[in-house]
């Protein structure tokens, strides 16, 4: 990372699954309030020199067991009643919602189903990928290609953060691809509009 990102907070790995490393510059950045529980870390984040608002960040490395899925999907619930106000959630959720998501047709629907429901009861929105589809192989021939990590937000981190823009980044030593989440502008681009299914269900929609 560099010797720039002076602060880290940190859950360890079990052998070679798992684990979550949060850094940060503390010249930028301020991390308050850490909480953490097997799948999870979430913190406070307010910018320094900055009028901005300050927003709640969940980092999440979920299991791959399904019964262990079921409680880490309550437990982004209970995260989320913990953490009011602006919210961002990232990291590999290890379970897709989206047919397109994979690239083959062996996916676990009920599972889906449970993920889809959490996002549209959080009123969660993805922030777009540009230029991959996919974030994980098996890097096998021919490859299982699978999008398991993502960036989710609350609508107002959205509003708050309306300039950013996800890509992905190569790696040679990892079959997941590091996701880079910009929030300065691109001058010449325009922000893509994506309908979001929980939109049906708010006051006034169909107005």
């Amino acid at each position: 990372l560099g010797s720039e990102f002076d602060e880290y907070v940190y859950l360890p790995a079990s052998g070679t699954r798992g684990g979550i490393l949060l850094a940060w510059k503390s010249q930028d950045v301020t991390i308050t309030d850490p909480m953490f529980t097997t799948n999870i870390i979430s913190a406070w984040v307010t910018t320094r020199g900055s009028t901005s608002v300050p927003w709640w960040l969940t980092i999440v490395y979920a299991p791959q067991d399904n019964n262990a899925k079921i409680a880490f999907l309550h437990e982004i619930h209970d995260i989320r009643d913990a953490c009011p106000g602006p919210w961002h959630i990232c990291g590999d959720f290890n379970m897709i919602y989206r047919d397109e998501d994979k690239n083959n047709g062996n996916l676990n629907r009920r599972m889906m189903g449970r993920f889809r429901r959490v996002l549209n009861d959080l009123a969660l929105k993805e922030i777009y990928l540009s230029g991959r589809r996919y974030t994980w192989s098996n890097e096998q021939s021919p490859p299982t290609l699978v999008h398991l990590d993502r960036v989710l937000c609350s609508t107002d981190w959205d509003e708050l953060h309306v300039e950013c823009h996800l890509r992905c980044l190569a790696s040679v030593i990892s079959d997941h691809s590091p996701l880079l989440l910009d929030c300065s502008p691109l001058p010449s681009a325009h922000r893509r509009f994506h309908f979001e299914e929980y939109w049906t269900r708010l006051a006034g929609f169909p107005e």
